[in-house]
């Protein structure tokens, strides 16, 4: 299993860009978590198969019908294996 942490710019707050990533990531099969950042991004942790997770990459730059994404950044990162996919607090 692989983790990757997203960082999606744009306007991606305030359209719904988490709910609809959380049942995108839920859809392909992904654990994780998605969350607002106090810098107008959205920040994304996702692990899964390869092939889901660039999926997901793949639809982070449509994200939610009212978001304008600007900007999908990557890293693969070490994480601990995670359960089930959710929505978290800004931070």
């Amino acid at each position: 299993m692989k983790s990757i942490k997203f960082r999606i710019g744009g306007l991606v707050q305030g359209v719904y860009f988490r709910k609809y990533t959380e049942a995108k990531a839920q859809e392909l099969g992904l654990n994780g978590w998605v969350r607002n950042r106090l810098d107008g991004s959205v920040e994304v942790l996702a692990q899964g198969s390869e092939q889901n997770l660039k999926a997901l990459k793949e639809w982070l730059w449509q994200g939610s019908p009212a978001a304008q994404v600007g900007s999908v950044e990557s890293e693969t990162i070490d994480a601990e294996a995670l359960e089930g996919f959710e929505v978290l607090r800004t931070e």
